[in-house]
């Protein structure tokens, strides 16, 4: 059986700002690379804050893994890149309401810049699918 990779971006979520997929899938494992909290209907930030653009990643989390098969209770793992460790809180705060009682293993690390101007964080994540 040969490892055939699959990459795409799904509609309805936020176009990349490089070259490259949101998604790629091998089988039944996923990655989602890193996602900024962006409106995908209007191309701009969820918020100004943390907590608004938590809940705008996980949501576009949700959209791209219904795409191949998945959910949010299939996550293994999330890394949290984050500008400002005062945000921890309340990137917690939206995390919680959005991932429910399956919380995977989970990385946050603090970087000192970010690509798209106003971004407080980004996220991706590894998964599996349904089946």
């Amino acid at each position: 059986m040969k490892n055939i990779v699959e990459t795409y971006t799904p509609a309805n979520t936020p176009k990349p700002i490089g070259p490259y997929n949101h998604i790629a899938k091998v089988g039944q494992f996923i990655r989602i690379g890193g996602m900024a909290g962006v409106n995908p209907a209007n191309g701009q930030l969820a918020g100004t804050d943390a907590y608004s653009q938590t809940k705008q990643i996980l949501a576009s989390f949700q959209v791209m893994l219904q795409s191949v098969n998945s959910d949010l209770n299939h996550v293994i793992h999330i890394n949290v890149f984050l500008k400002d460790m005062r945000d921890f809180d309340e990137m917690n705060r939206a995390y919680i309401e959005m991932m429910g009682e399956h919380l995977p293993a989970r990385t946050v690390i603090g970087v000192n810049e970010l690509p798209k101007p106003g971004v407080l964080l980004t996220m991706d994540l590894t998964a599996t699918t349904r089946e």
